[in-house]
């Protein structure tokens, strides 16, 4: 059995959840987000727990009861309270600009680079280098977040590119002179 997903989940007081058919519906205080369910899941609601359950002991179906689990965890979880992702852009003359639902990066490149965020996910930028991706949707949140890595991604020598706040480069020494 999978451990991740014996575990039930709780729900806080300001999150509803609706189940129809194969769909299941969370609402809470940060909107509200959707999706469908394998047929080989089945997801049990009593009072304010919700429980995901197979019903045969293969090993494709624990795997798919674990994944679930975790899925409607997140979105729980983004609902209730949202996710946070930060970037920074690391060189000289790097800046970063947030406009509507654009961003705008100049990151080295001959033109500045524009960015659109995708629906849901928001960005505020601090000191012109600094990027605050927030969202409701894990998964969407993230996959911005290593696109937007994506366009100068960091290089191990300099150490300049666009990377995650807690992530580290390591660094690889450069050329040296050659010694006759």
């Amino acid at each position: 059995m999978s451990r991740i997903g014996k575990k039930p989940v709780q729900l806080p007081d300001k999150v509803q959840v609706t189940l129809n058919g194969d769909t299941i519906q969370v609402k809470g205080p940060k909107g509200n987000l959707e999706r469908q369910v394998h047929p080989a899941v089945i997801i049990e609601l009593n009072d304010s727990v919700l429980e995901v359950k197979t019903d045969r002991d293969d090993k494709k179906k624990v795997a798919l009861q674990g994944l679930f689990r975790s899925l409607i965890s997140n979105m729980v979880t983004g609902v209730s309270t949202g996710y946070e992702k930060q970037l920074v852009l690391a060189g000289i003359g790097y800046r970063a600009e947030s406009k509507g639902n654009t961003l705008t990066l100049s990151v080295g490149y001959s033109n500045p680079v524009d960015f659109a965020l995708p629906d849901g996910i928001s960005a505020t930028v601090e000191n012109n280098i600094k990027i605050t991706l927030s969202g409701i949707d894990k998964e969407i949140l993230g996959q911005t977040a290593a696109n937007i890595r994506d366009i100068r991604p960091p290089e191990p020598y300099k150490g300049k590119g666009i990377m995650y706040a807690d992530e580290r480069i390591i660094r690889k020494a450069g050329k040296t002179a050659g010694k006759n």
